[in-house]
């Protein structure tokens, strides 16, 4: 039997779909042209006064419906602020109330016109002297997220926690305003904004697993970019001396609440500066964005009280292994290293001192760094891309910032001798060989950039949607993230 000729059966998506040829037949269509609106629903609330009419004509989703007899009230929604209205068969006629009680629902988005005054209760509310129907909505919207089925629901139809969510629409605008004052602040600095290739001809930039497409008019393999800094440090050899890109990257990752294969990276560099410069900047633009857009340097996140008021801590990488992870200097030489590995269960897949170094760096220390930490002194044989430090060759002349046990940045001097350049390309080409997919490989023509002279360089990458995590109090990055990348559905839908 057909469920549109048995009501008891109908869904509420079958019940409203009905109402499409309701509407039809009494000349209203579901899905007409746009209506002007002459202000945002804000506006209606802001410029209520007590002693004097205003006429307005707004738009939004109508979100609840409160029917009294021939009056109803009903709050609508747009993009600005929420607002009630009031509906009165005596002022908007007998049939189109009864088109209002009968075939609008919630969710519509409705077309209002009507006087602005407030009600007994206090509410500003508009007296609705005409509506159209814009655009009918098929399904009925959810009450509330809550549980890990809503929370899919959440994540794979984020229009409808933007639709139902002030708290989710106001993170996304906090997201939209950090970036535009992050760009306002190195614009104010003298850098130049680029764009770079998303598509590579070879994975580079970073240590991680590219994803591979196919160009088939070129009948070659291309990858989605791992990092755009060979392409900007490129920029530099040509003369631009502050470039930065605000862009996405891609790496073939797993997913986590730190982890989105599809992310946000700022990159920036400056020549004639060095990853000190480099460090202290970091920290204003940091400590600049969360005052103008949160309007503290004291934030909550993941329970911890995280003070950005301080000048940010700064350990090298053998200090914070010792000092977090109770190690002494025995534990580390180059002789005694594998046994501290094997007590603490770990291994490292290279036989690299400085990779095992960083393993134990990795596991035991990351995730206790909670207050802001800048961490210096990287072993060479991890940093393929960056300068050795002057005092000290072993290391190279670089930072990561940790905060919340989160990387939120990493920093240093590039390497811009390029016969240096082309023996760590083959050494981590070496790698790659040996099984390990993260590896950079060998690229010619930026070697061939280099031999025409880089100058000293400082670069440094942030992570966009980790910043943003911080400063919404979010410890999740889908929570972040517009439209995160998920697991398909087993059902396929």
């Amino acid at each position: 039997m057909s469920t549109i000729n048995n009501p008891e059966v109908l869904s509420e998506h079958d019940v409203r779909v009905e109402k499409i040829g309701k509407l039809r037949d009494r000349g209203v269509e579901p899905w007409p042209a746009l209506k002007p609106v002459s202000a945002p629903c804000q506006k209606v609330l802001e410029e209520y006064q007590e002693d004097h009419k205003l006429s307005y004509s707004i738009a939004g989703r109508l979100m609840n419906i409160r029917l009294h007899g021939k009056a109803a009230f009903a709050h609508v929604q747009d993009g600005t602020a929420k607002i009630q209205i009031y509906l009165k068969a005596d002022t908007i006629g007998v049939d189109k109330f009864e088109i209002f009680k009968d075939l609008i629902d919630i969710g519509d988005i409705l077309w209002c016109s009507g006087d602005s005054f407030k009600t007994r209760t206090g509410e500003i509310t508009l007296n609705v002297t005409e509506f159209v129907l814009l655009s009918k909505c098929l399904h009925p919207l959810p009450e509330k997220f809550h549980g890990l089925s809503d929370i899919e629901i959440k994540y794979r139809q984020r229009y409808l926690d933007l639709m139902t969510s002030q708290e989710s629409r106001e993170r996304f605008i906090k997201r939209s305003s950090i970036i535009r004052f992050i760009r306002e602040f190195l614009e104010a600095h003298g850098y130049l904004e680029v764009e770079t290739p998303m598509l590579h001809p070879i994975a580079g930039g970073a240590a991680a697993r590219p994803f591979v497409t196919h160009h088939n008019a070129l009948n070659t393999d291309l990858y989605l970019r791992i990092a755009p800094e060979l392409y900007l440090k490129r920029l530099l050899v040509g003369g631009l001396e502050r470039v930065y890109e605000l862009n996405r990257n891609f790496r073939n990752e797993g997913i986590s609440t730190k982890h989105n294969p599809e992310f946000t990276m700022l990159e920036f560099y400056t020549a004639y500066q060095d990853y000190l410069f480099s460090m202290d900047f970091t920290e204003q633009l940091i400590k600049t964005v969360f005052t103008k857009i949160c309007g503290t340097l004291s934030l909550t996140f993941s329970g911890y009280e995280l003070n950005f008021s301080q000048p940010f801590a700064r350990l090298t990488l053998v200090e914070a292994v010792k000092k977090y992870a109770n190690l002494s200097d025995q534990d580390l030489q180059i002789t005694a290293i594998d046994a501290t590995l094997a007590r603490h269960n770990l291994t490292s897949a290279s036989d690299l001192y400085g990779q095992k170094l960083l393993v134990l760096f990795d596991e035991l220390v990351e995730k206790q760094l909670i207050q802001p930490t800048f961490i210096i002194g990287y072993p060479v044989e991890v940093s393929p891309l960056a300068k050795r430090d002057t005092q000290d060759r072993n290391v190279a002349a670089r930072f990561e910032l940790f905060i919340a046990g989160m990387e939120i940045s990493n920093g240093y001097n590039e390497l811009n001798d390029p016969i240096d350049q082309a023996e760590r390309f083959a050494g981590q080409m070496e790698a790659h060989a040996a099984g390990d997919e993260e590896a950079h490989k060998y690229d010619e023509d930026f070697v061939r950039a280099l031999e025409y002279g880089l100058p000293p360089t400082s670069g440094v990458g942030i992570g966009i949607d980790r910043l943003v995590m911080l400063a919404t109090g979010t410890s999740s990055i889908k929570e972040v993230i517009l439209f995160p990348t998920l697991k398909p559905k087993d059902d396929g839908k």
